[in-house]
């Protein structure tokens, strides 16, 4: 027989929220480490010879982090002697992050490790990630860039799937730009753990009333030998082709274990025994990879995404979601007008990504959410949860403040003139609607905004004098005053706002058309000498005929300019209409009913309502834009209204969902139709946009990947040749395709083309984890979607992307007051 090797990677999987409090994690992390520096001394010192061999792996570099800030100078001397001698070792990682985290942010933390780890005199290349079975395609670059060349996958099957169809093997994983890592797709994070290695283990549950006697130690050895070989056995059975497998282990079983040496007695005695068979030998990460790369072993390579089966997290705490994405989107524009880093205070900035990674971290909550959702510390921990996307987008709010405050933006003020700077931040030119808001005490030429609204004001490009298109709507910020603006890249110009000189039309019921009766009610069709393109039954302009089925919602989307239909022909329901499951757990409980679920999130007792249309309100039509108003009625809400907003100028639809979610401690879903192709679906190929990577699912993906949802950055690109829409998901990142049936769940595989031709959904909202969800989703929510259509675009996929992005992160404008300078190079506006 050949001599088998078992290595054993030994960690402590940080799992933030879980177990305790999140600040309470921290302190067991940096006590971890502590711990394993006196096991280490001790065996330096011969106090241990029981203990030779022991090593432990940082999971990430947070714990390294962690334990910088509040070690003395004598634990970090020591920590750094361990890690130059290979004793301690670190993972390049941060955290085990969900699909939310940032690219920008994701790379800077690679670098940061990358950086810390630079003093060393050894080969520091490698990563790992425990919990998470999914990681987006961008990884591999970002990894990458930052001289992290092996990653090792410590993947969990509760509610997910390995890729590649089988687990425990390596394979290059390629990114977009065509560099690789080599990754091994490993088992989970605690396999280790089950060979009762450790005398007197959790698992052994062996002991009785006299505690764990030598009679108890030598069963439980016998249990170590059947399982070790057991293991081997079985992969052998599976046609495992190599002599040697790594798992992983902790000192105990739990996430965030503390360190323990006990395993090294153990692992001693069972090679003394069964060595010459099998060697179990405890290995860091970094040491494991050098042995793999050393090894004479075909491994194949693959490109794709890795869909996280844990994304779904996100669509539990759609509240906190919204905040982080708002942060997100500030993050970037902080980035384009700050390139360097000099306007503002760099501590501040770091503070924001340290709190938006901590709220991208998957740890949803602590891990009695559903089964006591009333319990004092489950929701202590779900304040802390929400507290990280609040501070962060507090932070990064306060760095755009700081920044545009060098840009000249000035604070309230009384009877100040209306001046307004417009910034496009953006490295390319844009054409879009910029808004200022007039709040009630605010005058314009020493008049109040009593008036009617489209009557009292007007905006004039203070440097050409031109006066431009204005509409006025009101807002929860005070008059919203809109505008169009053509501005080349990081373009800033400088516009007015000033009366009318025109009267207000008086008000009158004399009409002599047609269309307009004494009730003021638009109800009239067109006619030969009268058009009605925007009612609630249309809403059309030179850019895009929306049609309003009285029964559903929008059932149409016509691109005027090419004829295509935007709605896909097997769509089931209307655009932007609610869906809403629930499935009853009166015949289990609350925990059973999810657990049974597995990887479909739902069963075949889940009931499913459609979203009933009630009423349609115009609420507005002016020179800019039209807004429509379908009130639906929808099972599990009080409220579920669809704000559509149709541009007059561009072809471009802004729609916001305004909806009451009801509580209940059953497991929900709640999904938004967006049903969206370019006219021929098998024309028309759909791009998701995530972490610094675009992808077509079904297509770009590893084989045995998750094809049932997906967790995006911005949305989700249609594209028939030259011509397309990209659907923008401002405030919900999860994504399903196809059917919304319970069903066995598809891999991705050579047949899996077709998922990327299926209707499209936003999963806005979703409790059914049984363990850390938040189980309360009840509140109210506004979604915000937008539709952006694009005609003969020369421009390839990434470069429709970042203009995508562009438009959804907008222009900025800020209260001005122009310098005596500007003004004398004003047009004289006031001279008409």
């Amino acid at each position: 027989m050949t001599q088998k090797t078992l290595y054993l990677i030994h960690h402590s999987h940080t799992d933030i929220g879980y177990t305790d409090r999140q600040e309470k994690i921290s302190r067991y992390h940096v006590n971890f480490i502590k711990q394993a520096i006196k096991t280490l001394d001790k065996i330096a010192a011969g106090e241990a010879p029981q203990w030779e061999g022991y090593n432990y792996v940082c999971e990430n570099y947070w714990q390294v982090e962690q334990f910088l800030q509040k070690a003395t100078a004598e634990e970090k001397e020591k920590f750094e002697y361990y890690v130059e001698k290979g004793l301690i070792d670190i993972s390049l990682t941060y955290l085990n992050f969900t699909e939310l985290v940032d690219a920008d942010i994701l790379s800077k933390k690679f670098a940061d490790a990358k950086q810390y780890t630079n003093q060393f005199s050894g080969q520091f290349d490698s990563a790992m990630t425990a919990d998470i079975n999914g990681f987006a395609w961008g990884y591999v670059d970002l990894m990458h860039q930052n001289g992290i060349n092996n990653f090792f996958s410590c993947l969990h099957t509760h509610h997910g799937m390995f890729p590649l169809f089988k687990k425990q093997m390596p394979f290059y994983w390629e990114g977009q730009t065509g560099e690789k890592v080599l990754v091994w797709n490993g088992d989970h994070y605690q396999i280790g753990n089950d060979f009762l290695f450790s005398p007197n283990t959790d698992q052994s549950k062996q002991y009785g009333i006299e505690g764990f006697t030598e009679k108890d130690l030598e069963a439980q050895f016998e249990v170590t030998k059947e399982k070790v070989f057991g293991f081997f056995d079985l992969l052998e059975e599976e046609n495992y082709e190599f002599d040697f497998c790594p798992v992983m282990i902790s000192g105990i079983v739990t996430d965030n274990s503390p360190t323990s040496p006990r395993m090294m007695e153990g692992i001693h005695r069972f090679n003394e025994a069964y060595g010459d068979e099998i060697k179990v030998e405890l290995i860091t990460l970094n040491d494991f990879f050098k042995e793999l790369r050393g090894k004479d072993l075909d491994i194949p390579t693959y490109k794709g995404d890795w869909a996280d089966w844990w994304a779904d997290g996100v669509s539990s705490t759609p509240a906190g979601v919204k905040l982080y994405r708002d942060a997100q989107r500030k993050y970037r524009l902080v980035n384009k007008l700050d390139e360097n880093g000099t306007l503002a205070d760099t501590q501040q900035l770091k503070e924001a990504e340290d709190q938006l990674a901590m709220y991208a971290e998957h740890t949803w909550g602590f891990h009695s959410s559903v089964s006591e959702p009333w319990d004092s510390f489950v929701n202590l921990l779900d304040s802390r949860k929400f507290s990280y996307a609040v501070n962060g987008n507090r932070l990064v709010s306060n760095h755009l403040d700081d920044i545009l405050e060098t840009y000249g933006e000035e604070a309230n003020q009384l009877d100040r003139e209306s001046y307004y700077k417009i910034i496009n931040p953006h490295n390319e030119a844009v054409n879009m609607l910029s808004s200022v808001y007039i709040q009630h005490w605010q005058t314009i030429d020493d008049s109040y905004f009593y008036l009617s609204l489209n009557d009292f004001v007007e905006v004039v490009d203070s440097q050409t004098g031109e006066v431009l298109e204005t509409q006025v709507s009101n807002s929860s910020r005070g008059k919203k005053v809109s505008f169009m603006m053509n501005l080349s890249a990081k373009e800033e110009r400088i516009v007015r706002l000033r009366r009318k000189k025109n009267e207000p039309k008086m008000d009158t019921k004399y009409y002599n058309h047609a269309h307009i009766g004494t009730e003021r009610v638009a109800d009239i069709a067109p006619y030969k000498y009268f058009t009605h393109d925007i009612s609630i039954y249309r809403l059309k302009t030179d850019f895009l005929d929306v049609r309003i089925d009285p029964a559903k919602g929008v059932s149409s989307i016509i691109d005027v300019t090419t004829g295509a239909q935007l709605i896909h022909p097997d769509s089931l329901r209307a655009a932007f209409s609610g869906v809403y499951e629930v499935t009853s757990a009166a015949k289990t409980n609350p925990y059973s009913v999810r657990s049974l679920m597995g990887r479909n999130r739902k069963s075949p007792a889940t009931n499913r309502f459609e979203s009933k249309l009630v009423d349609l309100k115009l609420i507005e039509d002016g020179p800019l834009y039209a807004t429509l108003e379908l009130c639906y009625e929808l099972e599990g809400t009080k409220m579920y209204d669809v704000r559509l907003m149709i541009y007059k100028e561009l072809s471009q639809i802004d729609v916001s969902i305004r909806l009451q979610k009801i509580g209940s401690w059953d497991p929900e879903n709640l999904y938004i139709s967006l049903p969206f192709t370019y006219n021929n679906p098998d024309e028309t190929t759909t791009y998701f946009e995530k972490s610094g990577t675009i992808f077509r699912p079904g297509i770009d993906q590893l084989p045995g990947s998750n094809t049932n949802f997906y967790s995006l950055d911005n949305g989700a690109l249609f594209k028939n040749e030259a011509n397309g829409l990209f659907v923008a998901m401002k405030d919900t990142p999860l994504v399903t395709l196809g059917s919304l049936e319970s069903q066995l769940i598809e891999l991705c595989d050579e047949r899996s083309e077709g998922k990327n031709k299926e209707v499209l959904y936003s999963w806005a909202m979703n409790n059914f984890w049984e363990t850390n969800f938040k189980v309360d989703l009840s509140g109210f929510y506004e979604l915000d979607y937008s539709v952006y259509v694009f005609n003969e675009s020369n421009q390839d996929v990434k470069e429709l992307v970042n203009e995508t992005r562009n438009k959804i992160e907008g222009l900025i404008a800020i209260p001005y007051n122009p310098s005596e300078e500007e003004r004398q190079n004003f047009k004289e506006d006031e001279k008409r």
